[in-house]
């Protein structure tokens, strides 16, 4: 039976493969004996390699070894952990903060503790699979509503029963069509049906807002108004993720969340990683600021060479291509040209809906991007897609 599911992924051109690479997150690396541009990393401000960050890992794993040994409840919390919650709490405004392994443990945790059966989730369809799969775990009702549609939601806030406990849930900025979910409007809503907002804030966090502190400051949005998950293994170039909030809620989840109860504590060398990045990041804002001058680069650039893009307005930068089979064709051809920007199929992406996502870094130079831009186009014209 496992064979016969892997033929028929193949059939329809859904096989998927490790691409090992032999050097760090780029941008320029080295796959298969060659060196490539890396335009698929999500180490947004470069600092997974960056000595400070890196430094702090060694000596961290120094002082308290490679892995923490237990769960955090037991013997697993560390000087490392603690300092990260403190600093991460101190940058996004809240009293507290809560860190998990990875991003997807923190979505299958937190949103069951905070809503279970009895209760309404409405999801935006396109909301990462770690969240649809937190929703269906918490044993609440479960809806979706259409992408980015608040007329859909309102519609389905105003049908539910009176002072039922609702949770509505979002990407903040989503990774696969690198548009921003529509925060304020959001937010109202929840505050006039009484119901509470979680986003997964997981790609804006670094890189959104005049701070980075992600898509509710890019807003202007109260933090004190819903739930906000982020991850630490993309702008901060290590592993993890995090909640924040009341020290309340933190408590909360500490004695209700599974995947942090029954979880070894992330190694202490990731924490300091990203403490260390945490501090790089405030005071070299000039990071961010590169970032989003490559972004409009390479933006511009695919647009005038006839790309077909999505509605993005982020540094991730989807190029639509809609049949699978010449989205891997299309990736096959840059790769040849010397950039890595894979394809992207279903079901990460909904049926029809293939593409090549391609991603921009604050460490791109303007000769890379060039060199790119040149290397899509050929690719582009070998694919038909221009």
């Amino acid at each position: 039976m496992i064979e016969q599911r892997l033929q028929e992924l193949a059939a329809r051109h859904l096989t998927r493969y490790l691409t090992p690479l032999h050097s760090g997150t780029g941008p320029l690396v080295e796959i298969a004996g060659r060196h490539i541009l890396l335009f698929a990393s999500n180490d947004y401000l470069g600092l997974a390699m960056h000595p400070e960050v890196v430094q702090s890992a060694i000596e961290a794993t120094q002082r308290y070894g490679a892995g923490a040994g237990a769960a955090r409840l037991i013997s697993g919390s560390l000087p490392p952990h603690q300092e990260l919650e403190s600093a991460l709490a101190q940058f996004k405004g809240t009293e507290a903060a809560l860190t998990f392994s990875s991003g997807y443990l923190a979505n299958i945790g937190t949103i069951p503790a905070l809503i279970g059966r009895g209760g309404l989730v409405l999801a935006d369809r396109l909301s990462h699979a770690s969240l649809i799969d937190g929703c269906r775990l918490s044993a609440a009702e479960f809806r979706v509503y259409r992408h980015k549609d608040t007329d859909h939601l309102k519609s389905l806030l105003t049908k539910r029963r009176r002072a039922r406990r609702t949770l509505i849930v979002t990407d903040g900025l989503f990774s696969m069509d690198g548009d921003l979910a529509p925060l304020p409007e959001l937010s109202q809503l929840a505050q006039d049906y009484e119901a509470d907002l979680y986003i997964d804030d997981a790609h804006g966090t670094g890189v959104m807002g005049l701070h980075g502190r992600g898509t509710a400051e890019h807003f202007g949005i109260k933090t004190d108004l819903m739930f906000q998950m982020g991850t630490l293994g993309k702008a901060f170039g290590s592993s993890g993720a995090y909640l924040t909030g009341p020290s309340t809620l933190i408590r909360y989840l500490m004695n209700t969340s599974r995947s942090f109860i029954f979880t070894t504590a992330p190694p202490p060398s990731s924490a300091a990683a990203v403490t260390a990045a945490l501090r790089i990041m405030q005071r070299e804002p000039e990071r961010r600021a590169r970032l989003w001058a490559n972004r409009e680069r390479l933006f511009t650039g695919l647009t005038r060479l006839g790309f077909n893009l999505s509605s993005t307005v982020t540094p991730i930068i989807p190029i639509l291509v809609g049949d699978a089979e010449i989205a891997l064709s299309f990736a096959e051809h840059l790769f040849t040209e010397g950039v890595y920007a894979p394809a992207i199929r279903p079901p990460t992406v909904p049926n029809a809906t293939s593409r090549v996502r391609v991603t921009v870094t604050s460490e791109h130079t303007v000769n890379h991007i060039d060199q790119a831009l040149a290397a899509f186009q050929r690719a582009g014209q070998l694919s038909g897609l221009i």
